[in-house]
Parts: C-alpha cells; structure tokens; sequence
C-alpha cells in the first residue's frame, strides 16, 4: 500500500470504486466523493480520458484511473487489485457503468447486441461486487450503489431491453441487500434523463419539449445523481437497503415512458 494522504469530510479515509466514470454521472459521483473527503478509483474504456478525469478530481493523491470493459474479469480483478494496492482499502462501489446499443421494438431485436447489453448493465454489477466482497467488503463492510434508470420502473418504448435490463438490475439490488446485510448495504438510483453525453439523442434539439413532461421544468444534470449517490453511501442511510431512489424530476409521477 502507498501512503496517500487523506482529505476531511463526512468519507474521510475512505475509498470508492466507481465504473464508468470518465465523465457524465460517473465523473460527478467520484466528484462528489472526491469533495467529501474520499478518495476514488475510476474506470472506463479509454486511458486518457481517465487520466483527464484524475487529473480533475485533483491528481494521484485522491484518485486513479483503470482502463478497461467493465464486463471483462481481468480489468475488474486488476481494478481491485490496484486499488488496494494504491490506497488499502474499498468501502464502496458504484456500479454506474451502461450500454444501450439498441433502439426499436423487442421483434426487431438483435439478441446478440441484447446479450452484451445483459453482460455490461447486469452481469458485470455482480461480477464487481464479488470482487470488491473478496478483497474488501466481505470482511469490512461497506456500501454499494447501483445506477440504475426510470426505465426499469415502467415500460419504455424503444428502449426495452435497456429498461428489461436494469429492471433486472433493480431486482438484483433487492436480492444483495438481503444476501449482504447487515454490513453491507446495497441500494440503486433509476434516474430519468441527464444531460450527459450517453443521453443525447433522448434530447437534443428538443430540450424543452422533452423537460415540459418533468414537473421540476428541466431535465437532470450529473450532479443531481450524485448527490442522491453520496448520501445513499452515507451513514445518514445507515437503515436504508434494498430501496431504489427514483432521481426524475417528478417524471414517474407525472406519468411519464409509458
């Protein structure tokens, strides 16, 4: 282990996995972790992204940036690997990293394309936190937080199977909290559209059309999962697991995807 020195903050002298995080909503929950006083380990496909992303969550001291697929084992036992290595420990994990390589009705369906999209919103949270639960958590405990999105909570033409999937991600969120409690809790956000650069076609050109469907008037921004991330790591969730927290600007309620 390296000796990095620690910031202040309610995650002082803690250490966060976040997938997927080179920029959007990965980038701004390790910020945010950052800010709180942890120190985080990024991941995504291309190394000099991370490194501009390490370079903004304020260099080697509080971050590291792995590159990889975040459904290929090596890249995840080489991540934990590392970041034990680096800073000691792993207290939580966030599984941000998603796909959707597809668009249109299930009957037009390229189940090879669907396959992968399983593998990297479904299978590769799992295969993380056992990981994490190996090196980490399964002696220490700690918190997971898995993104998941509004999709998975209600139909969503056009983009089925990427609803299908982090519903099934959601119902896996409920099956850990019971597998991993009381140590460790395991909960997940379902955002509705963030203004990242993965959610573009959902709104460009029509911004204001589309945040009209929104009772809070806009869509969301990055830090507005983060925020809602952070305090589910927090202990001010302490007895809160299981749960997954609909960040949608009032969407849902509205009667919004269908």
């Amino acid at each position: 282990m390296v000796d990095r020195p620690t910031g202040t903050g309610r995650f002082a002298g803690r250490t966060a996995i976040v997938t997927g995080a080179s920029r959007g909503i990965g980038l701004a929950v390790a910020q945010r972790l950052v800010d709180d006083g942890a120190r985080v380990v990024v991941t995504g496909r291309q190394q000099p992204a991370l490194d501009e992303a390490v370079a903004q969550l304020g260099g080697s001291a509080l971050a590291l940036g792995v590159a990889g697929r975040a459904d290929d084992p090596e890249h995840q036992v080489d991540t934990v690997t590392r970041t034990i290595d680096t800073f000691g420990r792993i207290d939580f994990l966030v599984n941000n990293t998603g796909i959707n390589p597809v668009y249109g009705p299930l009957m037009d369906l390229d189940l090879a394309a669907a396959r992968k999209v399983v593998d990297v919103n479904c299978l590769a949270a799992v295969a993380w936190l056992q990981q994490v639960h190996r090196a980490w958590l399964g002696e220490h405990g700690g918190a997971v937080v898995n993104v998941a999105s509004v999709a998975g909570l209600r139909p969503a033409p056009g983009i089925a199977l990427y609803g299908a999937s982090k519903a099934m991600l959601i119902h896996l969120t409920e099956e850990l909290a019971v597998e991993l409690g009381p140590d460790i809790r395991v909960n997940a956000v379902a955002p509705a559209v963030v203004k990242t650069r993965f959610a573009t076609a959902l709104y460009e050109g029509r911004e204001e059309q589309v945040a009209a469907d929104y009772p809070l008037g806009r869509l969301g921004v990055p830090t507005d999962i983060a925020g809602v991330v952070a305090f589910l790591l927090s202990p001010d969730a302490g007895w809160i697991t299981g749960q997954t927290v609909a960040v949608d600007g009032g969407l849902l309620l509205a009667g919004g995807l269908v």
